[in-house]
């Protein structure tokens, strides 16, 4: 995992259990929780972080798979990128198979996990928009066998944040038996770290259109105006019909709310948007507007 020899003293602790690991974390608070370590081992390699202890979680087998709960599905923080990307998770949430599948070459996928994805909270998650257009939960867990829940949105925002001793247990999704679809847009050729990316789901129960975009910012973004907005146009009882203009004009809506004109200066002029980010903003909307036209198609 990593070419750096561990520290003189650094201890490993092994859990089988999520209680065993939240109490490992509470007696130890130096120690950093590491799962398939995708991330942390990049900043151990370059010089970033020297842990003092480590907690694994590979042994865990509880949150290592998911199950349905009361209309939604209850993933293990420890379901791996590999294991999201199979057929019979795709079916249930299609948008989270296609990050999963997207994040990476074979090796990533193999090791990184779903709570990693979430705890380290890079801008480039590529689970992260997903999550968010999903309005997910996380269950956390604390000291003492406790489990609090909070938005997935509230922890990426850093409206909430992990306590000492508590780890990402699980991850609620809500089932929405609706199109959903996941794009993104990267440097190079094939999979790799995300420029810009695009979440969208359908939720015909509320006629409604979810969307967030990824990696432009330090968390997902919910173009909640541009969501609204659509979703008025939408003809839901005529197989979601909608006309190419909007599609177009949705785009660019989003594009706009996610990568806004800079403030205008005193004398009430408009700076133009500096090339790289005019780019980056078309990115933005062709990536919006091919998601929701896939979603309805």
């Amino acid at each position: 995992m990593t070419t750096h020899a561990p520290q003189a003293g650094q201890s490993v602790t092994l859990p089988t259990t999520l209680n065993e690991a939240v109490a490992a974390l509470t007696d130890m608070p130096a120690a950093v929780p590491v799962a398939g370590g995708t991330d942390l081992m990049a900043a151990v390699n370059s010089g970033q972080l020297r842990p003092a202890a480590l907690v694994g979680l590979g042994r865990i087998s509880e949150i290592r798979g998911w199950q349905y709960q009361d209309g939604n599905a209850l993933l293990g923080a420890g379901l791996t990128h590999a294991r999201m990307g199979r057929p019979d998770f795709a079916a249930l949430i299609p948008a989270l198979a296609a990050a999963a599948r997207s994040a990476g070459p074979p090796h990533i996928r193999n090791a990184g996990t779903l709570g990693g994805n979430i705890a380290t909270a890079a801008p480039t998650g590529d689970a992260l928009p997903v999550l968010a257009a999903l309005e997910a939960t996380l269950i956390i867990a604390g000291p003492g066998g406790s489990r609090r829940e909070i938005p997935v949105s509230h922890l990426l925002a850093g409206v909430e944040m992990l306590r000492a001793g508590e780890l990402i247990g699980f991850v609620r999704v809500p089932l929405l038996h609706a199109p959903q679809v996941f794009l993104k847009a990267t440097g190079r050729t094939g999979p790799g770290r995300s420029v810009a990316s695009v979440a969208l789901v359908l939720d015909p129960a509320r006629r409604g259109v979810r969307c967030a975009v990824g990696a432009i910012a330090p968390m997902p973004l919910r173009p909640l105006d541009a969501e609204q907005w659509v979703a008025r146009l939408i003809d839901w009882d005529n197989d979601r019909a909608l006309v190419p203009e909007a599609l177009t004009a949705f785009g660019e809506y989003v594009a706009a709310a996610c990568i806004p004109d800079p403030a205008p200066e005193p004398d009430g002029s408009v700076p133009a948007l500096p090339p790289a980010v005019l780019h980056l903003r078309r990115t933005v909307a062709a990536l919006a507007r091919r998601a929701l036209g896939r979603a309805l198609s």
